[in-house]
């Protein structure tokens, strides 16, 4: 009988990519891969480093399935970020783990499970991807049948003060143009409707040969990239995360050239003080910021705007945090993403004197909460009566007789009909706005 494998996933979309392709690989070795963790004989934590929240959160876990499972304990790996930065010092903080992958360790997985199976104490492997490696994701272990996520960078090369990121995925390394269409085209036939292009700074994207790229247009080989994979005919194309430094106008050219582009930037600033950007080696100012914001806004299609801000930095101000409001209402995103300063040790800004208390984090946390909420409101309240295209995905889990999906605008839509639907694009007209998701009827 073949070793069953459970996997769980903490953190980002190329978390997730990491766990299809650790699955492709476990599968193809034999494993057979189950959704829960009872009854497992390996259990795999796929990890985010980000935050020192999502780092506890998987020892929470581990110690959780320790006193579930008694004296019937798992074979129990940590892969991922926090595998990647902490090693062999996982060994110190939970005896349970019996061993360790790297990020660029996810096509040895098999040989590691059968070490640490056989007896063997400590199991690390924190190397370099090997040679050759293909991004090989079967549709089984794909998070949807509809929407896919395609890495098309790993790593960061930007190295601002407050990320761990450089440090866990290593620089920045560009798959090819070529590999990159071949994958969107074999989904496409396999019926995929959304493909998102993802990595942690996607516009960085600079591959080391042009294959793949002749003969489209385009600034920046990211803005060609683009082109060329919508030049595929997929449905539906959207792109996360940005870098604001490498966001080149050329990118919004490329969207209102190709209607299957979606209508969806995420562009995080993480702060609107010119001081605390600097003191976060961002790269760029508020004025660099909302000039590239401002070609966005003016966009022949209406482009919905996403972005992060982190409250709390060390040495930030009442000013700086003033700053940052101001920056909040001038820009009118769609939605924002909020976290509270968390100190990562190894980065520049874990060296910086945090003298910003917890209550006070929080308190400007919520004070940013609720002005995003009043800008959000308004944002959304601008979609009522007005049609968006939506990619049906699922039964809404608050009413039986609603489908749910997201628009090309990135939105979470609501709407009355049956599952019959799911799957489908489908136009809906928008009768309500609420906090963080629209309502309304198909057409």
């Amino acid at each position: 009988m073949s070793a069953r494998v459970y996997i769980e996933t903490f953190g980002c979309q190329m978390n997730i990519t990491d766990t299809e392709r650790a699955a492709t690989g476990l599968r193809r070795a034999g494993y057979e891969l189950i959704q829960q963790p009872a009854g497992a004989d390996v259990i795999l934590f796929n990890t985010c480093s980000v935050r020192e929240r999502a780092e506890q959160k998987v020892y929470n876990r581990i110690g959780e399935l320790r006193k579930i499972s008694g004296n019937n304990m798992p074979v129990i790996g940590v892969m991922g970020c926090v595998a990647q930065l902490e090693g062999p010092a996982i060994f110190d903080n939970s005896t349970a783990v019996n061993f360790v992958a790297g990020t660029q360790a996810t096509d040895r997985l098999p040989a590691l499970i059968e070490r640490a199976r056989g007896g063997e104490e400590a199991v690390v492997d924190i190397g370099d991807r090997e040679t050759g490696e293909v991004w090989d994701v079967s549709p089984v272990e794909r998070h949807s049948p509809y929407v896919a996520f395609v890495p098309i960078i790993e790593g960061c090369n930007k190295f601002c003060s407050f990320c761990i990121v450089p440090y866990s995925r290593g620089r920045e390394k560009s798959r090819s143009a070529t590999e990159i269409i071949a994958e969107v085209q074999s989904l496409q036939k396999l019926g995929y409707k959304e493909v998102h292009l993802i990595g942690q700074n996607v516009n960085s994207y600079r591959p080391k040969s042009p294959d793949g790229l002749e003969g489209h247009a385009g600034a920046t080989p990211f803005s060609r990239l683009l082109r060329a994979v919508a030049a595929t005919g997929i449905e539906r194309l959207k792109f996360t995360t940005s870098f604001p430094r490498d966001f080149h106008p050329d990118i919004v050219s490329a969207i209102e050239e190709y209607p299957n582009l979606c209508d969806w930037i995420h562009l995080p600033v993480q702060s609107g003080s010119d001081r605390i950007l600097q003191a976060m080696r961002r790269g760029h100012d508020s004025t660099d910021y909302l000039k590239r914001v401002e070609g966005i806004k003016n966009s022949r299609r209406m482009l919905s705007l996403t972005s992060d801000v982190i409250v709390g930095f060390p040495g930030e101000t009442k000013q700086d945090f003033a700053a940052t409001l101001n920056l909040i209402d001038q820009c009118e995103y769609d939605g924002l993403y909020i976290f509270k300063y968390s100190k990562r040790t190894g980065t520049p800004a874990a060296r910086l004197a945090d003298e910003i208390s917890v209550a006070e984090k929080s308190e400007r946390f919520l004070e940013l909460e609720q002005r995003q909420q009043a800008v959000q409101q308004k944002v959304y309240s601008d979609y009522v009566g007005r049609k968006v295209s939506v990619l049906v995905e699922r039964g809404s889990t608050r009413s039986s007789e609603d489908m749910t999906g997201h628009s090309t605008c990135h939105k979470v839509v609501n709407f009355k009909g049956g599952p019959q639907l799911e799957g489908q694009i489908v136009e809906v007209l928008i009768t309500e706005a609420k906090h963080y998701s629209l309502y309304g009827r198909a057409c």
